[in-house]
């Protein structure tokens, strides 16, 4: 599997991004010379393969970080030709400020998945937004409990298992639940309700962070 990760431009999806262009470049020539785009990509990627989008496209990327607009650490690259805002808004928004109550947890619907661990875990002594490793076996990134007062980690696809972001509650460790990582994205509660849990996670991790998109938007509206 990780020989398949991070390949970026080389990467069977990435193939989406030179079709991208290619439309774009049709509707430039064959309909509207001025139209307005919008592509991105994750903060991490390779510097080689930014340049590419950055000359594909014509123009310098925009860094914006979904933490300046919710409770989650989330850089990406933007390029685009609408007229951003560059006064980014402060947004002070942590965990603790959009997760459920236990109570409320254990009454969403949840179906078959296990929520709560009844695994030990141990704390950290760490300066970022890591409090705890959960004593499960699997990667470092899977045992991670995120701190409360801190920004979540960015939200990424989970396939199931324990790759779900993790907190302490009531001295249990437990999964944050789908309506918390659409509160992550600034999404409205429930939006993805009426499929499996796993691909609300899913499309969580790979969407977009509504307040950033709607403020890359909102000059649109202006003119």
């Amino acid at each position: 599997d990780r020989i398949k990760h991070n390949q970026g431009l080389e990467g069977e999806k990435s193939k989406l991004f030179y079709e991208y262009v290619r439309v774009l470049e049709w509707i430039k020539q064959h309909n509207n010379p001025n139209v307005n785009f919008l592509l991105e990509n994750v903060g991490s990627m390779r510097d080689e393969d930014k340049e590419i989008i950055t000359k594909a496209m014509e123009i310098e990327p925009l860094c914006l970080d979904s933490a300046n607009f919710s409770a989650q650490n989330r850089e990406r690259y933007y390029w685009t030709n609408i007229e951003v805002d560059k006064d980014i808004p402060i947004n002070t928004d942590v965990l603790e400020d959009i997760i459920l109550t236990p109570k409320e947890v254990n009454q969403q619907e949840t179906g078959r998945m296990k929520v709560w661990y009844d695994e030990d875990f141990e704390y950290i002594d760490s300066d970022g937004n890591v409090e705890a490793l959960l004593d499960i076996s699997g990667h470092d990134i899977l045992k991670r409990v995120y701190k409360k007062d801190h920004k979540c980690a960015t939200l990424t696809t989970c396939g199931g298992g324990n790759t779900q972001k993790k907190i302490i509650q009531e001295g249990r460790v437990r999964k944050l639940l789908p309506i918390e990582y659409e509160r992550l994205q600034t999404v409205p509660d429930n939006y993805t309700k009426g499929v499996s849990n796993t691909r609300r996670y899913n499309m969580l991790g790979n969407g977009w962070t509504v307040e950033v998109i709607k403020w890359i938007f909102k000059s649109l509206k202006e003119e």
